[in-house]
């Protein structure tokens, strides 16, 4: 391969510029001409692509978000939009496709790979919710950032003897909510992968204040429901006095971990060695610190499992 291109799509995770910095010296230390395509799959469809020089990712990597800028793409959905996209790349003779992000960042690298179109995929999302690999891109930095909230949120809770419910994002998946929960001593953690817990919170929250406890810390995922709502259930079910905290998008920005730079990094070059060797329709993933790669179709087709193990010993560390 003589040129390829870079892009990042969907939500925008910490340590996304360190992954593009390193698609592009890693490209160039091997000779080849590196493009960037602006705004995601919507970029790539307009055209919007520009030549990368070393000099274009110095000092981004210790920065947050995505100097490639992310955006939604209905039309790249479809059959006529996925052309579209090729046929842009072709014009300018890019014959690879790095695309950094999560779970629809990778189907879209599966449509073009379909279209036989080389693509690899690095997953990249604070959710961790990306199968074939142990961690993805942000997950660390967002779980720093909620640790610290919870720090800070702990201490006026003790001030004031109340209840708090902690939510935050994940999606579909409960892994940050398990991290944080888990890494801050949460009374209770309630997560999409095991429902109907709420029963047990409460007695939770019961025997607590039977043997003189005067605060909780819940962590409740975003995919289990709305931490507003579960936050009166619990002052309503307890008349314990009850606030609410809801971290959202805070939990996307800042700038990214030691380990989500060295993960960035090690995904990135990996990713462009897989293209210069012919492969291609793969995502790079970490498996027991091990670079990896699967096939994205696998990976789509798989379910991403949370660490039980872990939730046990929360519960069981949370007496």
């Amino acid at each position: 391969m003589k040129k390829i291109g870079v892009l990042t799509s969907g939500g925008d995770a910490p340590g996304m510029n360190a992954a593009i910095r390193a698609v592009v010296r890693k490209a160039i230390y091997h000779g080849i001409e590196v493009y960037g395509i602006k705004n995601g799959f919507q970029g790539l469809i307009e055209g919007n692509i520009r030549k990368m020089e070393i000099g274009s990712v110095g000092d981004i990597i210790h920065r947050g978000g995505t100097m490639l800028y992310s955006a939604r793409c209905d039309e790249f959905k479809t059959n006529e939009g996925q052309k579209k996209g090729i046929n842009q790349l072709k014009k300018i003779g890019i014959e690879g496709l790095i695309i950094i992000g999560g779970d629809g960042s990778l189907r879209g690298a599966q449509k073009l790979s379909e279209k036989e179109f080389p693509c690899i995929g690095i997953p990249a999302t604070i959710d961790n919710d990306i199968a074939g690999t142990d961690f993805t891109i942000g997950f660390d930095t967002a779980l720093n950032t909620v640790i610290e909230a919870i720090d800070k949120i702990r201490d006026t809770a003790t001030s004031h003897e109340r209840t708090y419910v902690i939510e935050v994002m994940g999606r579909d998946a409960g892994d940050i909510a398990l991290w944080a929960g888990l890494a801050d001593g949460a009374e209770s953690i309630l997560i999409p992968e095991q429902p109907n817990e709420f029963p047990d919170v409460i007695n939770r929250l019961r025997r607590g204040h039977e043997r003189g406890k005067k605060h909780s810390i819940i962590i409740l995922a975003e995919g289990v429901g709305s931490g507003v709502e579960y936050g009166q259930r619990i002052q309503d079910a307890t008349d314990l006095e009850t606030r609410v905290t809801v971290l959202g998008h805070l939990q996307r920005g800042g700038s990214p971990t030691a380990a989500d730079r060295v993960l960035a990094s090690r995904l990135g070059a990996q990713a462009v060695d897989l293209l210069l060797s012919g492969k291609a329709g793969l995502m790079v993933g970490l498996e027991n610190n091990n670079l990896v790669h699967h096939n994205i179709l696998r990976i789509l087709e798989e379910e991403h499992m949370i660490n039980f193990d872990m939730y046990q010993l929360s519960k069981e560390l949370s007496i």
